[in-house]
């Protein structure tokens, strides 16, 4: 009979590392957690003779969340391109720093823009990359996650590293700068200038807006001009956004008579911002925790 108590125990163990991996393939802090939680129940569920038979518990959990979270990418049926804007789920935190739990999640820089990035691959290619380049998972145990022979998985990999170093904006090393940048950036949509405005963009800087259903604005817009006439339209909800960190990284939250309007993150790259990803879909907002910013 299973030691119940003892195998909780050593799950407790592997929680963390779950929740990172989970996360990095599904963008959700909630998809995540369902992904660990039914890694558990997979987990509990098995005899003892098969749980004594493992002989590396963490390697075991891992397939078994990687699984898991293939299935919930597979059914989510959304398409994979850079054009098409979905915002990932984003960690907000206040803008003083982030908490253990979430510094473990966004350890190796997972922040926003990576995510969007991660959004834009097929499911086989985000867990293959995923384990392998972030957890160091040897391709003959991807394999047959993914149905595939090692050769084949190391190319899912392969492909997904060339999207993501094609389209990831990596951020300045310096948080306080990055913070400094995106002050600027605040007090010049505020202000309503434009040429401040532009002149902290990188002038092939990438806006992108996920409204949901709401027939709002553009979703992608590219250029500097561009997108500081788009922040100009927007102004007068600039005195509404608070400072915090999303995916740990300088950002804003928008809330309007105690409504959360917007969550901005921003990427900036070699002082200037390079990305700007808004998650505007009220639905959405909703179901986040921003009671960290209330202290």
């Amino acid at each position: 009979m299973i030691n119940t108590e003892w195998l909780a125990d050593r799950f407790e163990e592997n929680r963390r590392h779950l929740r990172a991996v989970a996360f990095r393939m599904l963008g959700s802090l909630t998809e995540a957690d369902d992904a660990v939680q039914e890694s558990w129940l997979r987990l509990s569920r098995q005899d003892s003779e098969r749980v004594d038979g493992i002989d590396n518990l963490t390697g075991w959990l891992t397939t078994v969340v990687a699984r898991v979270s293939l299935t919930m990418l597979k059914t989510r049926g959304r398409e994979a391109s850079l054009e098409s804007v979905h915002i990932p789920e984003p960690i907000v935190s206040p803008e003083a720093g982030l908490d253990p739990e979430h510094e473990a999640l966004l350890a190796d820089a997972v922040g926003l823009a990576l995510l969007v990035v991660l959004e834009t691959l097929q499911p086989a290619e985000r867990l293959a990359f995923v384990l392998h380049d972030m957890f160091a998972v040897p391709f003959e145990e991807i394999a047959p996650i993914v149905d595939k022979t090692p050769a084949a998985a190391r190319q899912l990999a392969s492909r997904a590293r060339r999207r993501v170093q094609g389209a990831e904006a990596v951020p300045d090393p310096d948080l306080g700068r990055q913070k400094e940048v995106v002050r600027a950036f605040s007090a010049a949509s505020r202000s309503g200038d434009f040429a401040a405005l532009v002149a902290v963009l990188d002038p092939d800087v990438v806006l992108r807006a996920d409204y949901g259903s709401l027939p709002a604005g553009p979703k992608l817009v590219r250029g500097a001009e561009a997108v500081a006439r788009q922040a100009l339209l927007f102004a007068q909800f600039a005195a509404h956004a608070r400072p915090a960190l999303v995916n740990g990284a300088p950002g804003r939250v928008t809330v309007v008579d105690g409504l959360p309007m917007a969550v901005m993150g921003f990427t900036v790259v070699d002082g200037r911002i390079k990305q700007i990803d808004i998650l505007a879909d009220p639905e959405r907002l909703a179901e986040l925790d921003l009671t960290v910013l209330e202290a």
